[in-house]
């Protein structure tokens, strides 16, 4: 399987190594075979139709049509007569007679492109077709048969179309016999520079021109960037910078002059100071974990404040307190702790020194007790050493964000700032 893989990428010009896309490319071509619905899914720009035309080619109908249709390029008041046909003198423009694309590409395959933007009356014949075959142009009462195979792609979440109503839930589970999901180019680090070698390549000789090169700080800045347009980007700056470039080696300064935004990042940390290879859906979780450390640290100040306020009790001063906490060359831990087991008064009065500590009569320095009576409202305490593991944390945040969003796994992985599918991987991993 190995080595059809390969031959595979060779024929379609697919680069990459990464483990995700091999995954893709080889659940496209056990499925090519037969004549199962496919829905493709990822991010615009990774290349879906690319896949389309792989399983298409690999299956018993590579010898009959393709078509690439992009159901949101198509208006909604003719879509139905370009999928579906329509008779002479059925609405004001209609001439004559027309064929359809399901009727002319009889026996072979259809790519529906952005396949959530189809209307629901388009949806509602679409999923007639798939479960019968038949279908009725626009004006006619003859109801006509079709052999096609549907491939559907997507760029958006079709079940969150289907939670709003805009996609028809019995049409989705139809086209998502086969699901294949293609990674981002931010989850392909490895093939970053792998690609931008290959476009610059060509480029060079489809201009004439030496080709460009990166030192090891500009590729880092290169696979370190969030690429949003996946490799349709990576291709455009593949040739602006073939094209604009004076030199044939760029250095990480070239690179930002001509390209700025490639110095945009989603994490609080400077670009070069990253290094390669690291896996930056996992700091962006660390991140988020220190930065609500922070806000229930906050949250328990104010606790403090409120219940000192609420309960009437006294506060020393402050700077007596720092004075007694923190001898020269003492431990702050250790001042800490003196201070959790100060002494009533009544034992500092009978012993002046108290682990090292003189307590003076004429201070101020009373410490907080709670009286009988408010004793019994809270409950015996000790002291719990923190969890610092980044594993547990980790899994704990994620459980977090999927209790608050009812297990909605795309809303828990905006919340948590990583993609859909490293949340599925760590979902798996820690087996929520």
């Amino acid at each position: 399987m190995a080595s059809k893989l390969q031959t595979i990428k060779q024929r379609y010009g697919i680069i990459g190594r990464s483990e995700a896309l091999d995954r893709a490319l080889d659940t496209a071509i056990r499925v090519a075979s037969t004549d199962l619905s496919v829905l493709i899914t990822g991010e615009s720009g990774v290349g879906k139709e690319v896949f389309s035309r792989v399983i298409h080619d690999n299956s018993p109908r590579k010898h009959e049509g393709f078509i690439a249709i992009n159901c949101g390029a198509i208006p909604e008041g003719t879509i139905n007569s370009e999928l579906f046909g329509h008779e002479k003198g059925s609405f004001t423009s209609a001439a004559g007679e027309r064929k359809g694309y399901f009727e002319t590409y009889d026996g072979g395959t259809i790519f529906l492109d952005e396949i959530g933007e189809m209307p629901l009356n388009t949806q509602t014949i679409l999923l007639r077709v798939l479960e019968s075959g038949e279908f009725v142009r626009i004006g006619s009462n003859k109801t006509l048969r079709t052999d096609v195979r549907i491939i559907a792609a997507t760029n958006v979440a079709l079940l969150d179309n289907v939670r709003t109503g805009k996609f028809r839930e019995d049409l989705y589970y139809r086209l998502n016999t086969v699901p294949i999901d293609l990674p981002p180019l931010r989850e392909r680090r490895e093939d970053i520079y792998l690609l931008f070698r290959k476009f610059s390549l060509d480029f060079a000789e489809k201009y004439r021109l030496e080709p460009i090169h990166l030192d090891d700080e500009a590729q880092r800045i290169l696979e370190n960037y969030n690429w949003p347009g996946n490799i349709r980007e990576l291709k455009n700056v593949a040739e602006q910078l073939s094209i604009l470039s004076e030199t044939r080696l760029l250095h990480a300064n070239d690179l930002r002059q001509f390209m700025p935004q490639l110095n945009q990042r989603h994490l609080p940390s400077l670009t070069d100071q990253l290094k390669g290879g690291e896996n930056l859906q996992e700091r962006e979780i660390l991140y988020k974990v220190l930065f609500d450390m922070k806000k229930d640290l906050n949250d328990l100040k104010s606790l403090v404040f409120e219940l000192i306020s609420t309960n009437d009790l006294k506060m020393p001063n402050t700077q007596q307190v720092k004075s007694l906490l923190l001898p020269e060359g003492g431990s702050s831990s250790k001042a800490v702790q003196r201070v959790e087991h100060a002494p009533p008064k009544e034992f500092v009065e009978k012993d002046r020194r108290f682990d090292d500590v003189d307590y003076q009569e004429n201070e101020s320095f009373e410490p907080i007790i709670l009286s009988d009576d408010q004793r019994h409202k809270y409950d015996i305490s000790e002291v719990v050493e923190e969890n610092l593991s980044l594993e547990d944390n980790e899994r704990e945040l994620i459980n977090k964000a999927l209790k608050k969003h009812q297990g909605h796994r795309r809303e828990a992985a905006l919340d948590l700032g990583i993609s859909e599918r490293t949340l599925y991987r760590k979902i798996e991993k820690y087996g929520l």
